[in-house]
């Protein structure tokens, strides 16, 4: 599952731009619908730390 960083990530985020773009919408508009369209799919959803080292220190979890 590609997350936020990966390379597949930001290929489908540079796809969903362009698209984006020849349809008109500015520049920016298309960055921030490309993002938010991205982080509603749960395929692209990060699916945080990994490892127990990742999750931070053992007495500051809840």
């Amino acid at each position: 599952m590609p997350e936020p960083g990966s390379k597949n990530y930001d290929e489908r985020r540079a796809r969903l731009r362009k698209d984006a773009e020849s349809q008109g919408v500015s520049d920016q508009e298309a960055n921030e619908g490309a993002n938010a369209t991205l982080q509603q799919d749960p395929e692209y959803r990060s699916r945080g730390p990994r490892t127990e080292r990742g999750r931070g220190p053992k007495g500051e979890r809840h």
